[in-house]
């Protein structure tokens, strides 16, 4: 039987490279995607293919229409049918800036790749998913699919000097479970995972200050998450160790948004 296919996007580096790893220890074939040339990104794409797992990466801005149709559309001609979307890519606020003070323009950056583009992604992964399930050609058995969102404690927790950010995974929560709904009676889960503060690339320049946040209490578990804890929860959601469980929110902050006295 063919293996199971995860596309993951924004998969080349941060949390989704901690996710694209673990499924590959998995051994799903993955479906890689990310704004670099290809040159750029060949050293993770081959350190995976070395895992002994079926490697594509697909360079594709998820903000733009076209590039979504061609990302879902090479990951089809590829391995012919997706199994797995994890919905990772996003990116930061070029400018940090105070709600009084904030532009049009990183909003609207912001809302495209955060929250229009995974929204309108998961559309064209679910519509395939959906016609390969109802399809008498289809092969039996099938791979169970999965649908995983990568939010962030900034859906819940806000901060006015990030105030396009917290928007964007806010509504992109609710895009994870208005799709858990209308997939329920599908047998397609939707989970969203919801990170705290992950030591990334995107969190390189906020080091010092969350370095003496964390040791000052801002989480339970006094240190940063990883790519790895990231990937080892989304590993679980795809293997199905979680039944039952559509449409949950799984919480990795190290119990930065427990309430206390």
């Amino acid at each position: 039987m063919p293996a199971r296919v995860a596309l993951i996007t924004g998969s080349t580096r941060g949390i989704g490279l901690g996710i694209a790893r673990a499924l590959a220890g998995e051994g799903c074939a993955l479906a890689l995607n990310g704004v670099r040339e290809a040159g750029e990104v060949a050293d993770v794409v081959d350190a995976l293919r070395w895992r002994g797992v079926d490697v594509e990466y697909v360079r594709a801005d998820i903000s733009l229409r076209a590039d979504r149709e061609r990302l879902v559309s090479e990951a089809l001609e590829r391995y012919g049918h997706i199994d797995v979307l994890v919905n990772n890519a996003g990116v930061a606020p070029s400018v940090r800036a105070d709600v009084l003070d904030a532009g049009e323009e990183s909003f609207d950056r912001l809302i495209a790749t955060n929250l229009r583009g995974p929204y309108f992604l998961t559309q064209a992964v679910a519509r395939h998913m959906l016609e390969v399930r109802s399809s008498p050609d289809a092969p039996y058995p099938l791979h169970p699919a999965c649908i995983v969102f990568v939010t962030s404690v900034s859906a819940y927790l806000a901060s006015v000097n990030r105030g396009d950010y917290c928007i964007a995974k806010a509504g992109l929560s609710m895009a994870a479970r208005l799709w858990a709904v209308r997939l329920g009676d599908e047998g397609i889960p939707v989970y969203e995972v919801r990170p705290g503060i992950i030591e990334t690339d995107m969190t390189a320049g906020v080091r010092e200050r969350y370095d003496r946040l964390i040791s000052d209490g801002l989480a339970l578990e006094r240190r940063w998450g990883t790519p790895e804890d990231v990937g080892r929860v989304v590993a679980a959601l795809v293997r199905g160790d979680i039944p039952y469980a559509t449409g949950a929110v799984m919480t990795l902050d190290g119990g930065m948004t427990v309430g206390r006295l």
